[in-house]
C-alpha cells in the first residue's frame, strides 16, 4: 500500500479535474488562433471546390480568437477568472489542436477535411462540456455560443466531405 494511501489518489484526481476558467479561456485562445493560422495557411494550397469553405472557416476562427482577446478586459469574465471549472473529457484532445499538422503544398480535398473534422468536433464537445458544467451568466452563454458555432462548422465540413468523398464529386482524387 502506497504511503499516501486511498485518500490521496482521490484528491489528486479531484484537483486534477478543474481547471481555473483562466487556465480555460488560454487555451481555447491559442486553439481557436490555431485554428485561425491553419486555416489561413491552407487557402492557398486547397482546390477551388474547397477554398471559399476554407476562407470562411479562418474567418470564422479569427472572430472566435477576437471574441477570447476580448475578454480580458469583460469585468464579468475578469471578476471569475479564478473559478475553477471541470475538466472537460475531451480537454487532451482540444489541447492536441493547439499543434498543427503539416498538410504539405498541394494537401488532397479529403486530408484537409478529415482534419478539420477532427478539430471541429474536438472544439464542439469541449465548449459544450464547458457550457453544461458552468453556471447560468456570461461564461455559459460564452461556452454555448462557441458550442452552437463549432456545431454549425463541423455540419458544414461533414456536408463537404459527404459530397467529396462519397459522391466522388468535384477534388476527389
Amino acid at each position: 500500500m502506497s504511503e499516501h494511501g486511498e485518500g490521496h489518489s482521490a484528491a489528486y484526481e479531484r484537483i486534477r479535474s478543474k481547471k481555473t476558467l483562466g487556465e480555460i479561456l488560454e487555451v481555447a485562445t491559442s486553439f481557436e488562433k490555431a485554428a485561425f493560422e491553419f486555416y489561413t495557411a491552407l487557402i492557398p494550397k486547397v482546390s477551388k471546390n474547397l477554398r471559399y469553405l476554407v476562407e470562411e472557416l479562418a474567418g470564422e476562427e479569427q472572430g472566435h480568437y477576437e471574441l477570447f482577446t476580448s475578454l480580458a478586459g469583460n469585468p464579468d469574465i475578469e471578476s471569475r477568472i479564478q473559478d475553477e471549472i471541470k475538466t472537460p473529457a475531451e480537454d487532451r484532445r482540444f489541447s492536441d489542436f493547439v499543434q498543427l499538422p503539416d498538410l504539405g503544398d498541394h494537401p488532397d480535398d479529403q486530408a484537409i477535411l478529415q482534419y478539420a473534422l477532427g478539430r471541429e468536433d474536438a472544439a464542439m464537445k469541449q465548449y459544450r462540456e464547458l457550457a453544461d458544467s458552468t453556471e447560468p451568466g456570461p461564461v455559459h452563454d460564452l461556452f454555448e455560443y462557441l458550442a452552437k458555432e463549432e456545431t454549425l462548422h463541423k455540419q458544414e465540413l461533414e456536408k463537404q466531405y459527404y459530397e467529396i468523398v462519397y459522391s466522388g464529386g468535384p477534388g476527389n482524387g
